[in-house]
């Protein structure tokens, strides 16, 4: 079964220890602007909201590379990148619609999230438990059991990620 790394802006405090946990994986060093995972900053609201590839279906990044140096990880089901194939062309880049293809002008090629072969160091360093990393289609229809559960009571529903407290209790109510 397929495994996705989940975001929950609402618990993110902006540390970047996810930043420093990915750049030290993949780079050698604690640096953020080598990550492959993002916290960008809303400063006036004080709020932060990390972001990364989201491994979608459509994979325009993989249809669009020319050279073929996309390909899906047959045990992740993450979409990565062979330094060795790309030619650093940057088509990838602009075919993401989330923006989270990187070149690096360093090696001149890009890179992206690979779910660190399926152990995801950001989700290891996250202090706040902001980042999991869970099985997608369980993760998916939790949600939309907790949002039908929301939205039956009539009223509307604030835009929140659930926790796996809150989980569990509306599993808890189900049985």
């Amino acid at each position: 079964m397929q495994r996705a790394l989940l975001i929950d802006p609402n618990t993110c405090t902006g540390c970047q220890q996810c930043e420093m946990a990915c750049s030290y994986h993949h780079e050698g060093n604690f640096n953020p602007s080598k990550s492959r995972i993002r916290v960008f900053k809303f400063e006036l609201e004080g709020r932060f909201v990390p972001y990364t590839c989201t491994q979608c279906d459509e994979a325009w990044c993989m249809h669009a590379c020319p050279v073929d140096a996309i390909s899906i990880n047959p045990k992740t089901g993450a979409k990565e990148v062979s330094a060795e194939a790309c030619v650093g062309c940057k088509v990838c880049t602009i075919a993401c619609p989330f923006g989270t293809v990187n070149y690096n002008s360093e090696t001149g090629k890009v890179d992206k999230c690979d779910l660190c072969g399926g152990d995801p160091d950001c989700v290891k360093a996250c202090p706040t438990s902001a980042l999991s990393f869970t099985y997608a289609e369980e993760a998916g229809m939790k949600k939309m059991r907790l949002w039908a559960k929301e939205t039956d009571k009539g009223g509307q529903v604030e835009n929140k990620a659930y926790t796996e407290e809150d989980i569990a209790g509306y599993l808890d109510q189900l049985s």
